[in-house]
């Protein structure tokens, strides 16, 4: 499965999801909203932030939602890669693995 399957996958599982569970699914849509704001941090950085978390919590579909919103913030495969460095130093081993799917990630889907 490529990741642009697992994309249309995760999205289409999230919309059955928010169809059975709609105020909730708005209260979340919201949270996101708000902390994608731009303050202190710029939102190109937060998404780095999501994508180290979705690597140290091994959540592939989370991965590939961010790495999608990097690409499209103009994020480069070095600072992709660099982040992916502090993800491997924080989290050892597993990190690693998930760092790996992550690059592949970025490579696949900037070159569509």
């Amino acid at each position: 499965m490529t990741w642009q399957d697992k994309l249309n996958s995760t999205r289409s599982g999230l919309r059955n999801l928010n169809g059975a569970i709609p105020d909730t699914a708005r209260a979340f849509g919201g949270l996101g909203k708000a902390v994608k704001q731009e303050g202190a941090l710029d939102y190109k950085t937060k998404e780095f932030v999501a994508l180290g978390i979705s690597v140290a919590d091994r959540c592939e579909p989370c991965i590939s939602l961010h790495i999608e919103a990097l690409i499209k913030l103009g994020a480069t495969r070095e600072e992709v890669a660099e982040v992916l460095g502090m993800c491997i130093q924080m989290g050892g081993g597993p990190a690693m693995m998930y760092a790996a799917k992550a690059l592949e990630c970025f490579d696949e889907l900037s070159a569509a």
